[in-house]
C-alpha cells in the first residue's frame, strides 16, 4: 500500500476548554461496501517542567467496516498550547503534516456539525482544529495517530493548573497519566474534577485519573509550603455572590509530627450481624487496630444486649496490647439485641486527655431494641457529653436510623456514611479509618480574608488529615487580593498559615465549582431538614438549588412525571426530633445516603456521581417516577420528556419563550458566548432550557440568526443580571 498525499491543517484556538480527543470522519468509502472507522484507544501522557506541560496523544483507528474507506483526522488543539509535531502512520511509515491559516477554523468545524448534526461536538465550537486528510483505510486496518504540544501551565496563587479535555464520546478508553520529575516542590495534588491517585518514587510524581476518564479535567498541583500546600479556585458571574473552592494540602506523611490519637471503636455484634457482616466488622476492627502507634491510645466496646469492655479505660497502643485486642475480636460472636444506647453512653464515658484527639468509630445495623429506643433521646443525651469528640458513624443496612446516625454525626463533626445491604462493610470502614490515620491538624478556622465567605460548605472546618484533602466551597461578596489565613491546633500549638487569593467580580476559569457547591450544599441541607424539621425557608432553599443546579430532591422529584400526569404538592418527608422513629427503612436510607454523599463530595466526578444516583432512585421508585428513557441530566439541568420535547424541570408557563433552529448561526453564536450552556445544548432537540426570566427554546422553525444586540438582552433576561 503506497503512501497518499497527506494534508494537514492546523490552528491555535483561544483559550477555553474543548473535547480533546481526536475522531475520524468518513466521507465516503473508496469501493463498494460498508466502511465504519472507530477509535479503538486514546492515551494521553504529560511531562511537568516548571510551568511547561509537554503531552503526547496516542490515538488508535481501525476500519471495522467492509469497504475501504476514506475519512479525515480532526483534533482540537488547547489555546494554551503550541504545537510540536503530528504523525500519521501508515503500516511502518510516519507520515508528517503542515500547518494552515487560523482564519478557515471555525467555518471547518461548523460544517462538519451541520453536516453530521452531531450535537456531541458542540464543545468544540469556537475552537481550533488539526484535520488531516487520511486514506486509504483497509477493511481491518488499524491506523496510529500521534499527536505532540506543550502546553504553559496556569499559576492560581500558591498552585499551577493543568487542563486537558478527554470528551466524552464514549467510543473507546482514555487513559491519562502525568509525571512530574521533580516531586518535591509540591505538596498532594487535587482534581476538582475527577478522582485521581498520585504515587512518588524516585523524586517523581505521577498522577492518573481513575476511569471513566471523561470530561474536563483540571489537576491542581500546590507548592510545598512548609506543613500545608494550597489554592483557592474562583468563579464569579457579573450581579452576583462569587463561589470559591479553598483546597488544603498537608504532604503524605510528616514523620512523628502527627497529633496523638484517643480511638474508641464501638461494633455492633447483634443477632442481625451474624455470618458476613460479622466477618466483614470483625477485618474492619483488625484494620483499625493496625493503623495505632505506640503515642495513641485505643478502646474497643461491643454490643449486643449488652455492653462488653476490651479493657477498662484507655489502653496504649503498645504491640502487646494490640495482640490481644486482636484475639478479643477473634472471639466475637453475634447474638442478643441492640442496646444502642448502652453504647453510646459507653463510648462517651470518658472524653480522654485535652491535648490529644479524640475519635469515636460507631457501627451498627438496627435499630435500638434494648434500654433506651428513641432516637431523638439517645442523640439528645449523647449531644451534651460528647465535648470534643469527632464521632464517625457507619450505618449497614436499611435497618439503621438515620436520624440517629446522621445527628451523632453531626453533633461530634464527623461523618455518617451507609452501606447497603449486600454491600462490603470492611471497605467502607476501611475509607473512614484510612482518613483518620495521620491527623495533622485539628480545630481549624479562617480567621482572615479578602471577601467575606458565606453559605460555606462544610459550615464547620473539619480537621486536616496527612495525605488527605481538605476542600471547601462557600460563597464570597466583595472583590481583592491578598491572604485567606487559616489557623488550625498541632500537638496543642496554634499555628497559622496562608494561601495567597485573588477574588473577582468575574471570574470565569472554575464553571466546575458552582454545580460542586450546589452539591453539598443541597447535601448538608437536606439533613439539616431530617435533623432540625421542615422549615419553608430550608425547603425553598432545596428547590431553588435542585432546580438551578439539576438536583433532584424529596423536594423536586415531584416535578418528574410521566405523560399526562399532573404535578401536586411534595410529598411529606419525615423530618424533625417528632419524626426521629419514621427514618428508618429503605427510602430513609437513601435518601439519608444521598445527603451524606452530596455533602461529602470533593470533586465534580463525586458530586455527579451522588446526583445521577439520586436521579436513577426517583426516576426507578419515586412516587412521581417516570421511565428512565424520558429522563435525562445534562448541563447540570433535569430534562423531561414532555410532548415530545425535553424540557428543563425549572420551565414555567408564566416565562417568556426565545425560539432558535438547531445547527444554526444563531445556536452557534451562544454555545460560543456560553460555554456553560453547551452541554444542555447538546441534549438535542426541541429542548427548552429554562433561565431566570426567560426561556430558551431549541427547535426547527426558530430563528437562525441574532438581530443586532438581540442575543445580549436575551443573556440578560436568561442570566437575571
Amino acid at each position: 500500500m503506497s503512501p497518499r498525499l497527506l494534508a494537514l491543517l492546523l490552528c491555535l484556538a483561544p483559550a477555553g476548554v474543548l473535547s480533546a480527543q481526536g475522531w475520524i470522519d468518513i466521507e465516503r468509502p473508496r469501493i463498494q461496501g460498508p466502511s465504519s472507522v472507530v477509535r479503538v484507544s486514546s492515551t494521553v501522557r504529560a511531562v511537568i517542567d516548571g510551568r511547561v506541560a509537554r503531552f503526547e496523544v496516542h490515538e488508535r483507528f481501525r476500519n471495522s467496516g467492509g469497504g475501504i474507506a476514506e475519512g479525515t483526522y480532526h483534533y482540537p488543539l488547547p489555546g494554551e498550547a503550541a504545537f510540536s509535531d503530528f504523525s500519521l502512520f501508515q503500516g511502518e511509515q510516519e507520515l508528517k503534516g503542515e500547518m494552515m491559516a487560523s482564519a478557515q477554523a471555525r467555518s471547518i468545524y461548523e460544517e462538519i456539525v451541520r453536516r453530521r448534526k452531531d450535537p456531541a461536538l458542540i464543545t468544540l465550537v469556537g475552537h481550533g482544529l488539526i484535520r488531516a486528510q487520511v486514506f486509504p483505510i483497509q477493511p481491518g486496518e488499524t491506523r496510529t495517530v500521534i499527536l505532540r504540544y506543550t502546553q504553559l501551565l496556569g499559576r492560581d496563587g500558591d498552585a499551577l493548573r493543568l487542563r486537558y479535555s478527554a470528551g466524552d464520546r464514549g467510543d473507546a478508553p482514555v487513559t491519562f497519566a502525568a509525571e512530574i520529575p521533580r516531586a518535591d516542590d509540591f505538596a498532594t495534588p487535587y482534581s476538582p474534577t475527577h478522582q485521581i491517585e498520585d504515587t512518588r518514587r524516585d523524586g517523581t510524581l505521577r498522577i492518573t485519573i481513575a476511569p471513566p476518564v471523561r470530561g474536563d479535567i483540571e489537576v491542581v498541583l500546590p507548592f510545598r509550603r512548609g506543613l500545608v500546600g494550597g489554592t483557592v479556585l474562583t468563579h464569579a458571574n457579573p450581579g452576583e455572590a462569587g463561589f470559591a473552592l479553598l483546597f488544603l494540602a498537608p504532604p503524605a506523611a510528616e514523620g512523628n509530627a502527627q497529633v496523638a490519637r484517643d480511638l474508641t471503636m464501638v461494633v455492633d455484634i447483634s443477632g442481625s450481624m451474624s455470618g458476613e457482616k460479622m466477618e466483614q466488622a470483625k477485618a474492619a476492627l483488625r484494620q483499625s487496630l493496625g493503623m495505632l502507634q505506640p503515642r495513641d491510645r485505643f478502646r474497643l466496646i461491643a454490643f449486643s444486649s449488652g455492653v462488653r469492655h476490651f479493657r477498662e479505660g484507655w489502653t496504649p497502643g503498645t504491640s502487646e496490647s494490640l495482640a490481644d485486642a486482636r484475639r478479643f475480636v477473634d472471639d466475637l460472636v453475634a447474638n442478643g439485641g441492640t442496646n444502642l444506647a448502652g453504647a453510646v453512653d459507653a463510648a462517651l464515658a470518658d472524653r480522654g486527655a485535652s491535648e490529644r484527639l479524640s475519635l469515636i468509630l460507631l457501627l451498627t445495623d438496627g435499630l435500638p431494641s434494648v434500654g433506651e429506643q428513641a432516637p431523638d433521646r439517645i442523640a439528645a443525651s449523647a449531644a451534651g457529653r460528647i465535648g470534643r469528640a469527632r464521632i464517625f458513624t457507619v450505618g449497614v443496612g436499611h435497618d439503621v436510623n438515620t436520624y440517629l446516625l446522621d445527628r451523632l454525626a453531626v453533633e461530634g463533626r464527623g461523618s455518617a456514611t451507609y452501606v447497603s445491604p449486600g454491600a462490603d462493610v470492611e471497605d467502607a470502614v476501611g475509607g473512614v479509618l484510612s482518613k483518620l490515620a495521620r491527623p495533622a491538624l485539628v480545630d481549624l478556622r479562617i480567621v482572615e480574608s479578602p471577601v467575606r465567605f458565606e453559605e460555606q460548605a462544610p459550615a464547620v472546618l473539619p480537621d486536616l488529615f496527612y495525605g488527605e484533602e481538605l476542600v471547601v466551597l462557600a460563597r464570597y461578596r466583595g472583590e481583592g487580593r491578598g491572604p485567606v489565613v487559616i489557623e488550625g491546633t498541632r500537638d496543642g500549638r496554634r499555628e497559622r498559615f496562608t494561601i495567597s487569593a485573588a477574588f473577582g467580580r468575574h471570574e470565569n476559569g472554575s464553571a466546575y465549582i458552582p454545580p460542586l457547591w450546589a452539591a453539598r450544599r443541597i447535601g448538608e441541607l437536606t439533613r439539616q431538614i431530617r435533623l432540625e424539621g421542615a422549615s419553608p425557608s430550608l425547603v425553598e432553599q432545596v428547590k431553588d438549588l435542585g432546580l438551578r443546579y439539576g438536583i433532584l430532591t424529596e423536594y423536586t422529584s415531584y416535578l418528574v412525571l410521566e405523560p399526562g400526569m399532573v404535578a401536586s404538592a411534595p410529598p411529606a418527608v419525615p423530618s424533625g426530633a417528632a419524626a426521629s422513629r419514621e427514618m428508618t427503612g429503605g427510602v430513609a436510607f437513601d435518601r439519608a445516603r444521598a445527603s451524606s454523599k452530596m455533602a461529602a463530595s470533593a470533586n465534580l466526578q463525586a458530586a455527579e456521581g451522588a446526583v445521577l444516583n439520586r436521579l436513577e432512585e426517583v426516576v426507578v421508585t419515586g412516587s412521581g417516577s417516570a421511565r428512565r428513557d424520558e429522563t435525562r441530566r445534562a448541563g447540570g439541568k433535569v430534562l423531561s420528556k414532555r410532548a415530545g420535547v425535553w424540557t428543563d424541570l425549572a420551565h414555567t408557563d408564566s416565562l417568556k419563550v426565545t425560539t432558535i433552529a438547531p445547527f444554526s448561526k444563531a445556536w452557534f453564536a451562544l454555545a460560543e458566548a456560553r460555554p456553560a450552556l453547551r452541554e444542555a445544548l447538546a441534549a438535542g432537540s426541541p429542548l427548552i432550557l429554562a433561565g431566570r426570566r426567560v426561556s430558551l427554546k431549541v427547535a426547527e422553525g426558530g430563528m437562525s440568526e441574532w438581530a443586532s444586540g438581540a442575543m445580549e438582552r436575551f443573556l440578560r433576561d436568561f442570566e437575571g443580571r
